[in-house]
């Protein structure tokens, strides 16, 4: 990876200048405001594609989570470049401007995602340019793909059109009668040029502006359910995570912070702590210390033995003072926002269904606790961390310590699971920050889980009101409000951001749904600030997903009618159709089933339509999960099998948080501190789930959020349907016996 590291120094390359005896190919679609590298030109590049005599390396600038995004990402490359798939290394690419992710603000634009308008269209392409500006490279909001379906297959065709113009130049051959197979130039009498061998010819050839990329009816690879490139190291433990970084030297870190969160440290006593044996150092940090120790365990040990002041929370101190906040917040006058009004709800006063859905202060709780490599020497910093935002990490970390972004490399490590919560920075700050302090000395950063469970920015407490009237047995108005805490100004505070204008993120989930209901109204209300909020795997349509469809389930048993054919009755939007009437076939909806129930759930969620069905049973131990079905529409499917693992990932994680989930809160801490106090589901719990993939919806979509959405309320639907008893409040443990 030695040449990788040279490529990772520069942001931008000129043309296509050869890279230590290679070549990085890219493609750059759109004007930009930073100083065009290659004026007169027309282009500029970004490195998407290192070609050498040892091989073809695709930078996948995207955070690998177990998600599968460098297999589908690589994959998009080696299609148009006409390799093999065992032809190909993976690397994570550098922090870059250059790797910005165009698709981030997409969801914010003020049109349903059904509509595909050409407003609607507009405003979403009018998006690129501030994403550009703010030149975030960020894994998230299932923008991964969108953000790279066409411009890392114009990489690959870029790359391969140089390489066949370089073919072209060495044989005298004219270019349009070479053609391309597994990674090498065929001349029409079957000689082969092994990519390899063209790369420093390759450099030197004008590349074209528009690279012709190849219908879907010519592809290979794409479409395809491929091996993922890191299943052989995540399966032999040759992977390599932020806890697997071992340097001569090495130091061993840990931290305790105040739990009075965002709370100062006012004094601490290190004299037990620094008595212990393995124990080295004590070091002060903005809110708490760090424990330098000679392993993992001795500093856990010496965090244990400090005596630690702290200040106050600067916050109510406990949940039942927090949903009062928010019960406030939804009583007010005065919304965020009103994303959607249709009709005229003022003039309804009488309603069949009047309804508070209340929800708790929810952890990430990846497996894989917050960990980060870092060693401070002369002058620079050096980062080893798993970080869902490269270029904010190394930022934040030269804040920290003082020094120029330009003096800290950033390598970023494959995570055990992120979920939202490796967008922050703190984890990389603190080992700056210690790393520094122990100039010379790499130090290895790993957070205990009670740390890592205690000091977390979690999905906000939330509480949705719904008042419904039904008229001739559909919904004739709806009146929607929710409020909870913005996660954008929570998020912009701790990054620097501004953060002015609606919480878009308060209502997501709710506004955008397809339902034809002519009265129909959503309104959010920003609550209180109180702990630190963050993005949630799905962000704001987990909490609106399950209201919303839990009023709809409600709304059919009051109107006598099956719950799937009232929520069709009211859909005109195709794909959206299609997946609740797929998921009804795929689960045998309407069959006769003693002892057993269902439950179905839609949310329309980051542009993908998805619908679920749980099938529930009583059991003397309990309720059980017996079934679980899913259909999704991602307008066109990369790798199905990886989408089915992200969707039935994703309903696992939804129907993990809607059992058992809850973060509460008393004199200002967090009370929850390990797995047995914050469990997830079980396997022995877990139903076998089916999933069906669609692609029938236009635009192409990702998929690691939309599988979350619908899980809780199809649970909570199917445990009314086998016992009578409604769930408006979660998590369901406080009302159900689960086995």
């Amino acid at each position: 990876m030695g040449k990788l590291r040279k490529i990772a120094r520069r942001s931008f390359l000129i043309g296509s200048a050869a890279i230590a005896g290679g070549v990085a190919f890219g493609t750059w679609r759109y004007l930009t405001p930073y100083p065009n590298p290659v004026a007169g030109k027309g282009a500029a590049l970004t490195p998407y594609v290192v070609v050498d005599g040892s091989g073809i390396t695709i930078i996948t600038p995207r955070a690998e989570m177990g998600q599968g995004i460098h297999s589908t990402l690589a994959a998009l490359v080696a299609e148009e470049m006409d390799l093999s798939w065992d032809q190909i290394r993976t690397h994570h690419g550098p922090p870059s401007k250059a790797y910005f992710n165009g698709a981030m603000l997409e969801e914010a634009v003020p049109f349903a995602p059904t509509d595909d308008g050409w407003l609607a269209t507009t405003a979403r392409h009018a998006t690129q340019i501030p994403a550009k500006f703010l030149a975030i490279q960020l894994t998230g909001g299932s923008t991964s793909i969108p953000d790279a379906y066409d411009k890392m297959r114009a990489a690959g065709a870029t790359a391969r059109a140089a390489l066949v113009q370089a073919a072209s130049l060495r044989l005298g051959l004219p270019a349009e009668n070479l053609t391309t197979a597994s990674g090498a130039v065929v001349t029409p009498d079957g000689q082969r040029i092994p990519y390899t061998d063209l790369a420093e010819a390759a450099a030197q050839v004008d590349l074209p502006r528009t690279p012709p990329l190849k219908p879907r009816s010519e592809w290979k690879l794409l479409g395809q359910s491929l091996p993922r490139t890191d299943m052989v190291g995540k399966c032999t433990g040759t992977a390599t995570f932020s806890g697997d970084i071992r340097l001569p030297g090495m130091k061993f870190a840990t931290i305790r912070m105040n739990p009075n969160l965002g709370a100062p440290m006012t004094g601490f006593d290190a004299t037990a702590a620094e008595a212990l044996p393995g124990v080295e150092r004590v070091i002060p940090l903005p809110g708490g210390v760090a424990v330098v120790a000679q392993t993992t365990w001795h500093a856990m040990q010496g965090a244990e033995a400090l005596k630690i002041d702290w200040a106050p929370a600067p916050y109510p101190g406990d949940s039942t003072e927090m949903r009062a906040g928010v019960m406030a917040a939804l009583a007010s006058d005065t919304p965020d926002s009103t994303p959607r009004d249709d009709g005229q709800i003022s003039d309804f006063t009488e309603f069949n269904l009047e309804s508070d859905y209340h929800f708790p202060h929810l952890a990430h709780a990846a497996m894989e606790p917050m960990q980060a490599t870092a060693l401070f020497a002369d002058g620079r910093l050096t980062l080893w961390t798993g970080t869902q935002a490269p270029g904010m990490a190394r930022d934040a970390a030269a804040r920290a310590i003082g020094i120029e972004a330009e003096a800290v490399t950033l390598h970023t490590q494959d995570m055990g699971g992120a979920f939202g919560r490796r967008a922050e920075v703190d984890c990389a700050t603190q080992a700056a920050l210690i790393a520094q302090a122990m100039e010379g000395t790499p130090i290895l950063l790993t957070w205990s889980r009670e740390e890592d469970m205690t000091h977390d920015m979690f999905r906000p407490m939330a509480a949705a009101r719904i008042r419904a009237t039904l008229r001739e047995g559909k919904v004739a108005a709806l009146d929607y409000k929710v409020a909870a805490p913005s996660i954008m100004q929570s998020f912009a505070e701790r990054a620097g951001f501004p953060a002015g204008g609606p919480d878009s993120t308060i209502t997501q989930g709710a506004w955008e749904q397809p339902y034809d209901i002519p009265h129909f109204r959503v309104q959010g209300y920003r609550a209180p600030k109180t702990v630190p909020v963050g993005f949630w795997r799905s962000v704001g349509a987990s909490i609106n997903g399950f209201a919303l469809d839990s009023a709809m389930d409600e709304l059919a048993h009051l109107a006598s009618r099956d719950p799937l054919e009232f929520r069709l009755s009211h859909m005109t939007h195709a794909p959206s159709r299609l997946v609740l009437e797929t998921v009804a076939k795929m689960s045998n909806w309407g069959s006769p089933r003693p002892g057993r129930a269902l439950g179905v759930a839609f949310c329309l969620s980051f542009g993908v339509p998805t619908a679920e069905v749980i099938e529930v049973a009583q059991t003397p131990e309990g309720i059980r999960l017996t079934g679980a079905w899913a259909a999704v529409d991602v307008g066109v499917a990369l790798d199905p099998r990886n989408i089915e693992a992200q969707v039935a990932g994703g309903m696992v994680y939804g129907l993990s948080a809607a059992m058992t989930g809850e973060i509460t809160f008393a004199q200002g801490q967090v009370q929850q501190r390990n797995f047995p106090d914050y469990d997830g589901l079980r396997i022995g719990q877990c139903p076998d789930i089916q999933v069906l993939v669609l692609q029938v919806g236009g635009r192409i979509r990702g998929i690691g959020e939309p599988g979350t959405p619908p899980a809780a309320p199809a649970l909570a639907n199917a445990l009314f349907a086998l016992t009578g008893t409604r769930a408006r409040d979660l998590p369901l443990s406080r009302q159900f016996r689960f086995a």
